[in-house]
């Protein structure tokens, strides 16, 4: 990385060589004013207030655009520069009719309320009932440029102020800088919000062919807000308080990690930014992430424990509720009971359940959300590479040649992560998508492979197949690399492209174009989720892209590699914690004598040697009678697992259930004891993002009532069944520090050096940086391994009583099963309701129209629902989420599961629809 060192005002700063001036400026923290400017854009010169001198030139140049070199000498104020920095400032306010009355009245602080004014100004834009009052960047630019007055009579302008779910549009206070509209386009991709026309008469900002941004597709990340230098887009709920202080967080929903800066007033959130600088996200959110912690407020937390009486759940103490789950624990022991533990927790609090699991329940029928969505990622990989989980970072896709992503609608549940996407594609890259629907993402593909569901196998194969034919292939990596490529290669002979073409539903020509497109691009990167996990042979559609990434040496090398994206912010970390029933913490073979011995003298028992139960095969056992107790800690089966009518049999067959949540789920409501938890702001810890960054996660909010951190009620339970001795932690810090000794990939991690930053693991040792990207000389487990497979169809295909597939994902503004998202009004009053995409050709066969309420039904089940026509599905498909409770989705879906992973077929089941009522 090459630098260039200037000097600023006698200081002297080192900057990347191609930052600008300004870059340099604010490196040293020296304000200058810049109102069209904001990091990420481009700049415009339009506001002319960053002018600075600098020694030789001969004229005052705008730092924003102003590359820095080395040697120079800049001046940013001086009598001349103020002097032009006012004129400025004052054509802009007058031209754009912006309220004065907050920026130069000296009465302002002494008002008795915010509807009188002492100076006889009107209050209904500025002053004190500005929003940003004290934080706007007008204001901050008169003190700094000394400007007392516009000269120029002005008559402000009088418009509606436009309601959006979230934040509100006043226009009267836009001064046109246009950092909304180029934040929307050049650093989001999206393009909603665009001048008008007639913008030099009337200054407004509108979306596209829309009065509102509810109408115009607007994804509500409000990167326009945070953009905004004015009044004039503001967050309704940071317009009562400003923050007494910021604390920096990890984000709660995806696994992107995103870090947060929040702000707290009287202990409430009042401000949430995304952390700019060296962060995943540098500064960008999602919708989620900006506006979903709202939940934390809601009146439904728990907030004191619930025990079963009467068949009714009523409010108890802690100590009541402690000793009835030790008391019937003690009495379930070993093989009859089982535990899910969470990726919604963070790492020391399931390195915790797990320990619990094994040390005092003595049993490995441990496991959590993973097995329903990432399983087969973590079975697939281990195999072919040694290591489960993504093998470069997320700011690297940004860079690489080609992206090839299949299997995941990644605008959708991973926004951040797109953007890196849409960046590559923006500085040249290809980009291959492979999915049923017609997602985002396909607008700006160069190829969009639409596969039937549930064809992913042959989909790869056929691919490997025209890079195999056309020696395409990367034959030193092959060789040096890795093993039992002659099998794999013999077994694409019996590959046929017409057969392939005849199962997926994609034209040769298409598969052709696809493969020589990856293969010949240089740095290829696949990026995948669910939609190719959730399957019967998810196992297999992973090993298919392993074995395509080394044919053509597209491992192990940066803007690479096989990247799964994880739907929660911590599925990565539990499954690091060892919350699987086969493996210890950092995927130590549980059934490995030596592994157990060292666990076992670590914590001082004897531990069991079988290999647990997974999530679906718990409740087939609770159904059969075999499981006769669960422990679930922040999940909610009730909604997420397969064939929900199943699942309530089993769950209503154990004889004691214990829930611990933060909210009353639709499983907590089958408890006999429901123990209330802190969510994520309200608890310090770390997270592991889906490119394996351990991140701090720091305690924002105070528990509301008597709710306890989840790591805090697994040791008092394990104290009060007599193993306090091995659960004598004060801190999460300490239990870390526990995990660095028993787990190789952390053994270099613990909070001290997590102030500073996240640390991707592998991480051995506390002078190892981490690593970034894996398998870079060799694979973890030596050489990378090809697989011999073949297609195979999902266990369920439509028929004639049952003629549609029915496919399953996730919405933008909810996540999993709705237990946060749908305690946000904002997110409620974009999405509150279950709808089922339908082909329009399909809807009009069946006389169904848009809103119709339809039956959907399989062999499992049925749901009543909201029909859209729409051609994102294609014909004989047909899309829900699983979001909400009214309308509980997976009431119809297959538990067929993957024979290595156990992952139910969440992904393809067979449905009928029929219209209900108009």
């Amino acid at each position: 990385m090459e630098l260039v060192t200037l000097t600023i005002d006698g200081n002297s700063v080192e900057v990347k060589k191609g930052q600008t001036v300004l870059d340099a400026i604010r490196k040293l923290g020296v304000y200058v004013p810049a109102l069209c400017h904001f990091p990420g854009l481009n700049p415009v010169e339009s506001c002319k207030l960053c002018i600075v001198k600098i020694d030789g030139w001969d004229k005052y140049p705008t730092s924003c655009s102003t590359v820095a070199e080395d040697g120079m000498v800049v001046t940013t104020n001086t009598p001349e520069l103020q002097e032009m920095r006012r004129n400025a400032l004052e054509t802009m306010l007058a031209m754009t009719k912006h309220p004065v009355e907050c920026l130069f009245c000296d009465k302002k602080d002494e008002c008795p309320s915010l509807d009188k004014c002492l100076k006889g100004f009107s209050l209904r834009f500025g002053c004190k009932s500005c929003p940003k009052d004290g934080e706007c960047e007008i204001q901050k630019a008169v003190a700094y440029t000394g400007l007392k007055a516009v000269r120029y009579e002005t008559v402000q302008r009088d418009l509606p102020i436009l309601s959006e779910p979230f934040f509100d549009r006043n226009y009267n206070l836009c001064i046109l800088c246009s950092r909304c509209v180029r934040t929307c386009s050049e650093v989001r991709g999206e393009n909603i919000i665009v001048p008008q026309v007639e913008y030099h008469q009337n200054h407004i900002i509108a979306p596209v062919n829309a009065t509102y941004l509810l109408d115009a597709n607007c994804k509500f990340c409000a990167a326009c807000v945070d953009a905004c230098p004015t009044g004039a887009l503001t967050a309704r709920f940071e317009k009562l308080e400003k923050p007494e202080k910021y604390v920096q967080t990890t984000c709660l929903y995806c696994g992107v990690g995103c870090q947060l800066e929040i702000g707290i007033s009287n202990g409430k959130i009042v401000r949430i930014r995304g952390k700019e600088g060296d962060t995943v996200n540098n500064g960008q959110l999602c919708v989620k992430g900006r506006f979903g912690l709202l939940f934390a407020d809601s009146p439904e937390r728990l907030k004191k424990p619930l025990i079963r009486k009467n068949g009714e759940l009523v409010e108890s103490t802690w100590k009541e509720a402690i000793e009835i789950v030790t008391e019937k624990f003690s009495q379930y022991k070993g093989e009859n009971i089982a535990l899910l533990s969470s990726a919604k927790c963070t790492n020391e609090e399931n390195y915790l359940m797990q320990k619990f699991a094994r040390v005092v329940m003595k049993t490995n029928n441990i496991d959590h959300c993973a097995r329903l969505c990432h399983a087969s990622t973590v079975a697939a990989l281990a195999a072919a590479f040694g290591s489960g989980a993504m093998t470069n970072s997320i700011e690297e896709i940004g860079k690489a040649k080609c992206i090839f992503v299949i299997g995941s609608n990644t605008t959708e549940q991973h926004p951040v992560a797109a953007l890196k996407i849409k960046q590559a594609k923006k500085n040249g890259a290809k980009l291959i998508v492979a999915d049923p629907r017609k997602i985002d993402l396909t607008a700006i593909a160069d190829i969009w492979m639409r596969q039937k569901p549930g064809t992913d196998v042959a989909l790869v194969l056929g691919i490997c197949k025209v890079i195999l034919d056309q020696n395409l292939l990367d034959e030193n990596f092959i060789r040096e690399r890795c093993e039992g490529f002659e099998e794999f290669k013999e077994s694409l002979s019996q590959v046929s492209l017409e057969d392939v073409s005849i199962i997926t539903g994609v034209d040769e020509s298409v598969l052709r174009k696809a493969a020589i497109m990856y293969a010949k691009s240089g740095t290829s990167s696949i990026i995948y989720a669910m939609g190719i996990t959730q399957h019967s042979h998810g196992v297999d559609n992973i090993l298919a892209l392993a074995n395509l990434a080394m044919m053509t040496g597209n491992v192990g090398k940066p803007s690479t590699g096989i990247n799964p994206l994880r739907g929660h912010n911590n599925v990565q970390g539990a499954c690091d914690m060892g919350a699987l029933p086969p493996v210890l913490p950092g995927y130590q073979n549980v059934l490995v004598p030596a592994i157990r011995d060292k666990f076992e003298e670590a914590w001082g028992c004897k531990l069991p040697s079988n290999t647990g139960l997974t999530v679906v095969e718990m409740v087939n056992a609770a159904y059969d009678g075999e499981i006769k107790a669960m422990y679930v800690m922040g999940e909610n089966p009730m909604l997420s697992d397969p064939d929900l009518n199943h699942a309530r049999k089993a769950l209503k067959n154990l004889d004691f259930l214990v829930v611990q949540d933060i909210f009353l789920s639709e499983t907590a409501q089958l408890a006999d004891v429901v123990l209330p938890a802190a969510c994520g702001l309200e608890k310090d810890g770390t997270f592991t993002s889906t490119e394996r960054k351990v991140q701090r996660v720091r305690k924002v909010l105070e528990p509301p009532g008597e709710a306890k951190q989840d790591w805090e009620i697994i040791c008092e339970i394990a104290a009060k069944m007599g193993y306090g001795s091995s659960f004598t932690y004060t801190d999460p810090s300490e239990i870390m520090d526990e995990i660095a000794k028993l787990t190789p990939s952390y053994g270099g991690i613990n909070f001290e050096r997590l102030e500073s930053g996240g640390l991707a693991w592998p991480c051995p040792d506390t002078s190892h940086p981490g690593t970034p990207y894996l398998h870079k000389d060799k694979f973890v487990r030596g050489k990378g391994k090809f697989t011999v497979i073949e297609y195979k169809p999902s266990k369920e295909l439509p028929d004639e009583l049952y003629p549609f597939i029915l496919t399953t994902g996730r919405s933008l503004y909810h996540f999993h099963t709705g237990t946060l998202t749908r305690r946000v009004r904002g997110l409620e009053q974009i999405r509150n309701r279950e709808l089922l995409e339908i082909n329009p050709l399909d809807a009009k066969i069946l006389r169904i129209n848009e809103g119709d309420v339809v039956e959907v039904s399989s062999r499992r089940g049925k749901v009543k629902v909201e029909a859209k026509p729409s051609d994102k599905v294609p014909r004989g498909v047909v899309f829900m989420t699983f979001h909400f409770k009214e309308t509980p989705t997976n009431v119809l879906t297959n538990p067929a599961l993957d024979p290595v992973a156990k992952i139910p077929e969440l992904k393809v089941c067979a449905v009928a629809v029929k219209r209900i009522t108009e």
